[in-house]
């Protein structure tokens, strides 16, 4: 430590007069330091006051540079130098050296700015603002055969790539290019995987995953997926899972997806149509999730239906009720949800024994599969009255329904129960439909479903409840009462709030219990008749039209 002290006093003067051949001796002596006790010496660096000399010794033409931007790689290791070298002014001379053409230089210059920023967001973004992305973006281009130096670029594109502010700078450079370049001369599995952890980041973004596409990177992920399907090693298997991970993240841009479907005739689509019927439970995973990503508008739903997707799928759960991989099973019924949105999609879903296969899932207790099997079911039956009526009289599935309906702990499940336990009800119309779910117990998660903060649940729920008191009001009656519907429906139409739908279906729904006497006892003991002659002059005519036909029922019947 006595030699660093003296190398340290030697180098405030040599600094000042520029003597290169004592500053190099005096710099060989702090690297020896540091690699003996790199804390030690980078406390004894600081008390000496020796970082605000480092700035001058940055000078891109000096022969000292790499050794000089070594020590300050080495000493941003230690958490408490960081601030130090931000603050002694380091980070615009190394930002400057990145132009130099000196391998060496640029490669310490690299791990001096990626040391210095290490975990830090906030110096992250104050490089990229600084411009350094074109730069690194560059040096790739320009030294892809020098591994130091390309590694270098890709730990840095690594750490940048994760702040939302980066994906623009990226993406204005050919970024894209580079990197699927340099992975189709990659044979190590190490080199391959540092540069699928620049490509996730980045493959974030719509405009880089369109770039992603242009540039072939679908290509030669489909490469590694058929080289490491079969393998057994453990790096076969992780890039077999990054490989088709990424694959699935490149079709979430609409752009970038409808480049590679073509019209359903792109290779892309048909390779990644191979994958459902595999054994790889990964590759089922991708092919799933890759046919609900395609599955994004009416178009390329259509087509897929039309051309026997359908029965793949389905093939594919059969596979899963006993093996019971959950995330295929929500991929696969993610997938069916998606591509029964289309009007014209759902009787020939329905012919195909989509609603048989979907049930069998009824018995799961994963969250997610209940969730996608709740909205696949709701999806199919939308305007289908018999297929409502056939899954409305299934005492099993509405049993089922009205026990999610109470799964507090899942709200997305306990929502969709509730949907779907409303739209049995309002496509099929049907009485014995009304009495499943009556005798089920369903009625007072209606009536709930009816304060939701969503206005779409809260209309479903009433149209659902108006269909039960117009079908079948006497079985209804007590379970109207338990659940306090009257006191519901007079919250909604006194609420400002309340959207003039759910205004509207509640005076409907008021009407419709008015044949039930201890409803009407309700009605008239909660003065509606005052709610409702101020809805007269609601502003929507629609309203204000039942307000007065409410009004005159309410008056006849006081």
């Amino acid at each position: 430590m006595d030699n660093l002290s003296e190398a340290l006093e030697k180098l405030k003067l040599a600094s000042t007069d520029s003597a290169t051949d004592s500053v190099e001796s005096c710099l060989d002596c702090l690297l020896k330091a540091l690699a003996n006790n790199n804390t030690e010496a980078s406390m004894k660096i600081q008390e000496m006051g020796i970082l605000p000399l480092l700035p001058n010794l940055l000078n891109p033409q000096s022969s000292c540079t790499p050794k000089v931007a070594n020590i300050i790689a080495e000493l941003a290791k230690n958490e408490f130098m960081r601030s130090p070298c931000v603050e002694a002014g380091l980070i615009p001379p190394l930002i400057q050296l990145l132009n130099s053409t000196d391998h060496e230089v640029l490669l310490q210059t690299g791990r001096a700015l990626g040391n210095i920023c290490y975990d830090s967001h906030s110096l992250q973004a104050q490089l990229i603002n600084m411009g350094v992305i074109p730069t690194l973006v560059r040096l790739l281009g320009i030294h892809s055969h020098n591994t130091a130096l390309t590694e270098m670029c890709l730990i840095a594109f690594g750490n940048l790539a994760e702040l939302e502010s980066s994906k623009e700078q990226f993406a204005s450079t050919n970024i894209a290019e580079e990197l699927v370049r340099l992975f189709q001369t990659q044979s190590e599995h190490e080199k391959k995987e540092m540069i699928f952890e620049v490509l996730a980041p980045l493959a974030e973004n719509d405009v880089i995953k369109l770039q992603l596409v242009e540039a072939g990177l679908v290509e030669c992920l489909l490469e590694v997926v058929a080289q490491t399907v079969d393998g057994e090693r453990e790096e076969d298997i992780a890039q077999l899972k990054t490989a088709s991970d990424l694959m699935v993240l490149l079709l979430l841009g609409d752009e970038s997806m409808q480049k590679l479907f073509e019209g359903g005739k792109g290779s892309v689509f048909q390779r990644v149509l191979s994958w459902i019927p595999s054994h790889n439970h990964q590759l089922q995973l991708a092919g799933a999730l890759a046919i609900a990503n395609f599955a994004r508008n009416d178009g390329n739903c259509i087509h897929m239906v039309d051309t026997g997707i359908v029965q793949k799928l389905l093939e594919l759960l059969d596979r899963h009720v006993e093996e019971g991989n959950v995330t295929v099973q929500h991929a696969a019924l993610s997938a069916l949800r998606n591509l029964a949105i289309p009007v014209v999609n759902k009787s020939k879903m329905l012919s195909a024994g989509v609603a048989d296969v979907v049930l069998k899932f009824l018995q799961s207790e994963m969250p997610p599969v209940q969730f996608k099997l709740l909205g696949t079911l709701r999806m199919l039956i939308d305007t289908q009255g018999e297929a409502a009526e056939q899954l409305g009289t299934n005492g099993k599935l509405v049993e089922r329904l009205v026990e999610w309906c109470e799964a507090k702990d899942h709200a997305g499940v306990m929502g969709e129960s509730n949907r779907l336990l409303s739209a049995l009800i309002r496509h099929s119309k049907s009485k014995e439909v009304v009495r499943t779910v009556i005798q089920g117990g369903g009625v007072k998660h209606l009536v709930t479903m009816a304060t939701s903060e969503h206005m779409i649940m809260q209309n479903e729920a009433l149209v659902a409840l108006g269909l039960i008191a117009a079908l079948d009001l006497v079985a209804a009656e007590k379970d109207f009462v338990g659940a306090c519907l009257v006191s519901v429906l007079h919250k909604l139409l006194s609420d400002e709030r309340s959207a003039p739908e759910i205004k509207y279906n509640s005076m409907i729904l008021i009407c419709a219990v008015m044949g039930s006497e201890p409803l009407h006892k309700e009605v008239q003991s909660l003065a509606f008749i005052d709610v409702v002659s101020k809805l007269r002059a609601h502003e929507n005519k629609t309203v204000s039209h039942q307000a007065s036909l409410t009004e005159q029922r309410l008056t006849a019947q006081s």
